[in-house]
C-alpha cells in the first residue's frame, strides 16, 4: 500500500493500464455532462469524501462510460451464446460489479455515486446496490462465538447467505432479498430487507467482496462471491491516509450520529478531543488496520479497476486491467 510511480499508459510489461487523472478525465464522453446535480452529489458524499462536480466529471463519468460498455458487450455475449447453444434466448442475468475497500477510504460513497450515474444511461436504468454489511452476523451471534471485536473481519461474515443471494441474481430470479444492516444500532435489523427486482445491474459493495474461495480440510476449494462478478473495482490509498480518515471520521460522527440516543457508540459522545482520538487510533490499530493490511489490501490485484486516491481523498490515478 506504499505510493509508487504511476505507469504510462503505454507499459507494455504491465497487465495494467495506468492513467493519471488528466488522461483519464480526457476519456470522458466529450458531448456529455455530469447527470448529477450539485445537491445530489452532496446527499451522495461520505463524511470527509472529496466528491464534487470535477470529481463526478474526471473520474466516475468516464467510469460508468467504461462499465456501460461492459454491459453492453455482455449483452452482445449472452445472446451470441444462446444462438450459438441454439436456445430460445431468455433474458440476461444482471450485470454484477463488486466494489471493495478498506473502512474510512470512501468506497460507499463510490458505489452511491456509480448506481445513480450508471442509471442514467438508457440501457440499464434499474440499477441496485447492495452492502453486504447486511450479511454481517447478528452481533449475539458474534458474541456466542467469541468474535465481536473481529466485526469485519471474514469470518464475521455469513458467507453463505452471501454467496446463495449472488447466485440468485445471476441465476435470474425476479426477486431476491438482502438483509439489511443499521449504523446506528450497530447490528443486522431483522424485520427489514432490500428487495431486488430483475436489476439490469447490481453493485455489491464491501470490505471483503473480492475475497478468493477459502481451501477447506481436504484440499479442495469451493466458490467464491468474487466468482459471480463481472466487473471489479477496488479503492485504495495509502495506509497512512486512510488511518488519518478514518480518525476524522470518528471524531465528525462524535459529534453527529454518535450523539443519537439510539446509537451503539453513544458512549463515545462524551469524549473529550483528545480522549476520542486516542479511542479511534486504538479500534484502528486493533481492528481497522490489522483486517486492512490482513484480509483488504491482498485482494486489490484481483480488481478489474483500482481507483487510486490521493491524500486529499480525490482519485489521482487509475489501474484498469488489459483485456
Amino acid at each position: 500500500m506504499t505510493d509508487a510511480p504511476v505507469p504510462s499508459a503505454g507499459n507494455e510489461s504491465s497487465p495494467y493500464v495506468e492513467l493519471d487523472r488528466t488522461a483519464w478525465a480526457a476519456l470522458a464522453p466529450s458531448t456529455q455532462e455530469s447527470p448529477l446535480t450539485t445537491e445530489e452529489i452532496t446527499r451522495l458524499r461520505g463524511l470527509g469524501d472529496a466528491l464534487d462536480l470535477h470529481e463526478v466529471e474526471q473520474v466516475y463519468l468516464p467510469l460508468s462510460r467504461l462499465l456501460s460498455l461492459y454491459v453492453a458487450s455482455n449483452s452482445r455475449l449472452h445472446r451470441e451464446q444462446e444462438e450459438f447453444l441454439h436456445r430460445r434466448t431468455p433474458p440476461r442475468t444482471p450485470f454484477v460489479i463488486g466494489l471493495a475497500g478498506s473502512v474510512a477510504v470512501g468506497k460507499s460513497t463510490t458505489a452511491r455515486v456509480l448506481q445513480q450515474m450508471l442509471a442514467h444511461w438508457p440501457e440499464h436504468p434499474n440499477v441496485a446496490l447492495v452492502t453486504t454489511d447486511g450479511f454481517l452476523y447478528p452481533n449475539a451471534e458474534l458474541e456466542r462465538r467469541g468474535i465481536l471485536h473481529r466485526k469485519g473481519f471474514p469470518e464475521s461474515y455469513d458467507r453463505r447467505a452471501l454467496l446463495k443471494f449472488v447466485i440468485d441474481i445471476k441465476s435470474g430470479r425476479d426477486e431476491v432479498e438482502a438483509p439489511t444492516y443499521s449504523h446506528l444500532v450497530y447490528d443486522v435489523v431483522p424485520e427489514q430487507k432490500v428487495v431486488v427486482k430483475r436489476p439490469d445491474i447490481v453493485i455489491i459493495e464491501g470490505l471483503n467482496v473480492l475475497q478468493p474461495a477459502r481451501t477447506r480440510e481436504d484440499g479442495t476449494t469451493g466458490l467464491a462471491v468474487s466468482d459471480f462478478f463481472d466487473f471489479t473495482v477496488y479503492v485504495d490509498a495509502a495506509l497512512s491516509d486512510i488511518r488519518r480518515w478514518y480518525v476524522e471520521r470518528f471524531l465528525r460522527l462524535r459529534e453527529t450520529a454518535f450523539q443519537h440516543p439510539d446509537s451503539y457508540f453513544r458512549k463515545y459522545a462524551s469524549l473529550t478531543h483528545d480522549e476520542a482520538v486516542a479511542e479511534a487510533t486504538r479500534i484502528w490499530e486493533s481492528i481497522n488496520g490489522p483486517n486492512l493490511v490482513e484480509n483488504v489490501a491482498p485482494t486489490r490485484g484481483r480488481a478489474t479497476l483500482v481507483l487510486r486516491k490521493d491524500s486529499d481523498h480525490s482519485v489521482r490515478y487509475v489501474r484498469l486491467r488489459k483485456l
